[in-house]
């Protein structure tokens, strides 16, 4: 099992409480799934907006797991486990790779502006303790 599994595992056994918990908050459906997860990237958005919100979490996870542990892109966007499946939305890039390539061509390489340092600390967690 690669590190970051590992990790990611012994982070969800150790806490069961997650203020992200899709279970605990309104959910609003994606007008424009790229548009919307675009904004994720460059604003701050106070709603949660899905399924863009999983391509845009799923983006930010593949992108810093291939760094920190030198892992493969795409491999990470195709894991189906990438959000330990607590995204019901989440898709893999071969189940829609039009729509993440679309989403990737605007935002790479990947900002520190809008959503995305939320995102990190919920990386930083998972990933680095």
């Amino acid at each position: 099992m690669q590190e970051w599994k590992v990790r990611q595992e012994i982070y969800h056994r150790l806490n069961r409480d997650h203020d992200d918990d899709l279970n605990k908050v309104t959910i609003v459906d994606s007008r424009d799934v790229v548009e919307d997860a675009v904004m994720h990237f460059n604003e701050r958005v106070d709603e949660w907006i899905y399924p863009a919100k999983s391509y845009f979490v799923g983006i930010c996870y593949a992108y810093w797991l291939a760094e920190d542990y030198k892992e493969d892109f795409y491999k990470l966007l195709n894991d189906p486990d990438l959000l330990y499946g607590n995204d019901p939305y989440f898709v893999t890039y071969k189940e829609d790779p039009e729509t993440y390539d679309a989403i990737l061509s605007r935002v790479e390489p990947i900002p520190m502006t809008g959503m995305v340092p939320d995102v990190r600390k919920y990386y930083e967690a998972e990933f680095r303790f």
